[in-house]
């Protein structure tokens, strides 16, 4: 089912990402209009701690405008690795660094309109190291037992999609841990 680019015209070119409107031929060979969002990806960080506690910051999002529990993540910077902005984010955001940063995968947060992809860390091996954090996030630390986040996120108190992703994604690593499988 090929669908073919035709042209893509620049409505907004933003600090987070671009708002394009892309054309495209469809199977069909009919043409459809699409809005897409243009985002140069981010990462997201399930950092666990010696004594199976994961890390979080809860913090205000303006989409929902309300405060969320959510894993530390960001923005990828111009030419930085992936790795290099998980490391550096959870210094920023939860203060400290880790001496094994593994990769457990990556995904699209809405495909259907942005091309956003977040690449999902396992941060193991935590020692106090605090860089400074961006001057727009007010975060809060907060950690909990790896079992009390699983039974957060089975009963919908976890609603950030990163953030479960994420979790998904560690569980294969995280399961030996009590009350992370029921």
């Amino acid at each position: 089912m090929p669908h073919t680019p035709i042209r893509e015209e620049t409505i907004y070119n933003g600090r987070v990402f671009d708002l394009v409107r892309a054309t495209f031929r469809l199977p069909n060979d009919k043409e459809h209009t699409y809005d897409l969002v243009k985002h140069h990806g981010a990462v997201t960080i399930v950092p666990l701690d010696d004594a199976g506690s994961i890390w979080f910051v809860r913090q205000f999002r303006i989409g929902p405008g309300e405060t969320l529990l959510e894993l530390p993540a960001g923005l990828l910077e111009e030419g930085e690795a992936a790795e290099s902005t998980a490391a550096r984010e959870v210094q920023e955001e939860i203060g400290m660094a880790a001496r094994k940063m593994e990769e457990l995968g990556s995904f699209y947060m809405v495909p259907g309109y942005s091309t956003e992809k977040l690449t999902a860390y396992l941060a193991t091996g935590l020692y106090d190291s605090t860089l400074p954090g961006d001057e727009d996030e007010f975060l809060e630390r907060v950690s909990l037992p790896a079992g009390e986040v699983f039974k957060m996120v089975r009963a919908g108190q976890i609603q950030d999609g990163k953030t479960l992703a994420a979790l998904l994604l560690a569980l294969p690593r995280l399961a030996h841990l009590p009350g992370v499988v029921e």
